[in-house]
């Protein structure tokens, strides 16, 4: 399934007083990872809430292994984790420059209408960017 790898330094204000990630930080780390997942495939979240699309968090699961620490370059891997319905999972990996498991973590999010915040499905414009992506790599073509 695609996934997609996005690296950036730690800065200081995301650390605590040892120096060490503060650990409310991580969900920031998923959501830059989730965007640049979609930009990676030419899909602005920006653009889907101008058309009307939210995808709020309604699940949220980080299993810590090891510490992020300020100036660490860190690469948070997103793994789509089965093609979306109204629902869209992913998995997450954070690694740091040593190539150290630092975080698992897993997200589930909800395609809703931003205007009467009932449940949608996913859009066909991600949904055929995402079955042309499986098929393309089940073939060997990328």
């Amino acid at each position: 399934m695609c996934f997609y790898r996005f690296s950036f330094r730690v800065r200081y204000g995301e650390t605590d007083q040892m120096g060490v990630v503060y650990h409310g930080n991580y969900a920031q780390y998923l959501e830059l990872g989730r965007v640049e997942w979609l930009r990676s495939m030419g899909i602005s979240y920006k653009t889907m809430e101008e058309n009307g699309i939210i995808l709020p968090v309604i699940s949220l699961e980080l299993k810590f292994k090891k510490s992020a620490v300020y100036d660490d370059l860190i690469t948070v891997v997103t793994k789509l984790k089965k093609i979306p319905s109204v629902k869209i999972e992913f998995d997450y990996e954070i690694y740091n420059e040593a190539n150290d498991l630092l975080v698992e973590a897993n997200t589930v999010l909800a395609f809703m209408d931003a205007r009467t915040k009932k449940p949608l499905k996913c859009p066909d414009y991600l949904l055929n960017k995402l079955l042309n992506e499986e098929s393309d790599t089940k073939t060997g073509i990328n």
